[in-house]
């Protein structure tokens, strides 16, 4: 059965920078579809983050690229699987050169904090209690 994927599109400064962080964040960098100008970032089966350098990017849009320090362009949020694997790979990020970013939320059947990745990008991680989902 096909399962339909997303492929996120960031510009980054420093494509290495970027794999090193995502690396330590526990993500696998696919060397297929890298180079010095793009890092693709394997978050799951059907999520990859492609870190395009600022030129490379630009050859994707006419738009002015956004100063994700300055700016908010996008919100990405990932699913955790419990509170403690929110907390994991945040501190991780943080430990890996990231930033929290916004306070902890917690709902008692949703929680979540965020990080800025090294370019300002603003990744949330968040967990909701499987009761709560209804199928």
């Amino acid at each position: 059965m096909y399962q339909q994927m997303i492929f996120v599109n960031l510009a980054v400064n420093d494509v290495d920078v970027s794999k090193k962080f995502f690396s330590e964040l526990g993500y696998t960098i696919n060397a297929q579809f890298s180079d010095e100008n793009c890092a693709s970032v394997v978050i799951s089966d059907t999520i990859v983050a492609m870190l395009l350098n600022k030129q490379r990017y630009a050859d994707f849009t006419k738009k002015e690229i956004a100063d994700s320090t300055k700016t908010s362009e996008v919100l990405l949020c990932l699913s955790a699987e419990s509170r403690e694997k929110v907390d994991e790979l945040v501190d991780r990020a943080i430990a890996a050169g990231g930033s929290a970013s916004g306070e902890t939320q917690d709902h008692g059947v949703m929680y979540g904090r965020a990080f800025d990745d090294p370019d300002g990008h603003t990744w949330e991680v968040m967990w909701m209690d499987p009761s709560m989902v209804q199928g």
